[in-house]
């Protein structure tokens, strides 16, 4: 098993070397075997290293210092996710931002928000799209009309309420 996923990955036999290496842009170049523990860890989060390590065929101390790695360079996090309405979150919202000028100073601003949980710069209809989970509706108009469309730049908002969410997914694997 392990040797198929590994193979499925690459064909380059420089894919075995340490996954520690920068590609050309910066960003961390990952081998089949880093790619791989992600997936394991994308399935469970709390595999034990050893049961990791044979399925990717590397010791336990080898999984333990690349995930380490994987952790310290930023290319993932090992979290617990709830579900916002079993904890008291009654309110969920993607808003869409207009933003004059610096955009990138508008989601900065956004990310330092206890209620949002989700920020990107977009290119289309919005600058920004942000993800905002509140314990009601007067927590959400709160934060809109008095955080986000407070801020100067923020020229418009376009609130899009959950009313089910039907799938949440972070499985999508490594490709």
């Amino acid at each position: 098993m392990h040797s198929d996923l590994v193979a499925s990955r690459s064909a380059d036999p420089r894919d075995s070397r340490e996954s520690s290496r920068e590609s050309r842009t910066g960003t961390p170049h990952l081998d089949a075997v880093s790619l791989a523990i992600i997936e394991q860890l994308q399935e469970d989060g709390r595999r034990p290293y050893a049961a990791i390590g044979k399925a990717v065929g590397l010791s336990e101390a080898a999984v333990r210092q690349r995930v380490q790695k994987l952790l310290d360079q930023g290319v993932m996090q090992i979290v617990a996710v709830t579900d916002p309405l079993t904890v008291g979150f009654r309110r969920q919202a993607m808003v869409g931002i207009n933003v004059e000028g610096d955009v990138e100073k508008i989601a900065d601003a956004l990310t330092d928000m206890s209620e949002v949980e989700y920020v990107v710069m977009t290119a289309g209809s919005f600058d920004i799209l942000a993800e905002i989970v509140c314990e009601d509706d007067d927590h959400l108009l709160d934060v809109i009309s008095k955080r986000i469309r407070a801020l100067p730049g923020v020229r418009s908002t376009e609130s899009f309420v959950y009313l089910k969410l039907k799938k949440q997914t972070y499985m999508w694997g490594t490709r």
